[in-house]
């Protein structure tokens, strides 16, 4: 009794209809006659990547794009050695988009995330590179809102 339970359970999951939120991402390109990078470089070729932004001077939705992004790491406590035991990674991406009747529209996304310290230093740098890209793609996501609105 309880296998078939569970057979019509399953049944019923699978033939619900769940897709994906960004399921669709490819339908929704943006392309623009020109994007201009300034900021962090790791993080500018990470968000055009995941992005697939593209530019192109016949076919454009957008005039001009600009990306200017940051990333701080602070020390929030210090120990009784005065040695730092935890940190706090910032990553902040300013958009400005101007489309084509030079109508210009700006826009900030921030993100953060706390930590404590690691001994081994080249462990601690992979982890801060790891949180990076974590916070990366969660700013992706509310971009991905941003133009889809």
């Amino acid at each position: 009794m309880i296998k078939k339970k569970i057979i019509i359970f399953l049944f019923l999951l699978s033939s619900c209809g769940y897709q994906p939120i960004f399921v669709d991402s490819n339908s929704n390109k943006l392309i623009f006659k020109e994007i201009e990078l300034t900021g962090e470089k790791n993080i500018n070729r990470k968000i055009i990547s995941i992005s697939g932004l593209e530019e192109n001077n016949q076919n454009f939705t957008y005039s001009k794009l600009k990306i200017n992004s940051k990333k701080s790491i602070i020390e929030t406590s210090k120990n009784a050695k005065g040695q730092a035991s935890s940190f706090r990674t910032t990553v902040e991406i300013n958009l400005t988009i101007e489309d084509k009747n030079n109508k210009i529209t700006s826009k900030s996304f921030n993100e953060s995330f706390s930590y404590n310290n690691i001994e081994n230093k080249f462990e601690l740098s992979e982890y801060q590179n790891e949180v990076e890209t974590i916070l990366v793609n969660k700013i992706f996501e509310k971009l991905i809102i941003y133009f889809n609105l």
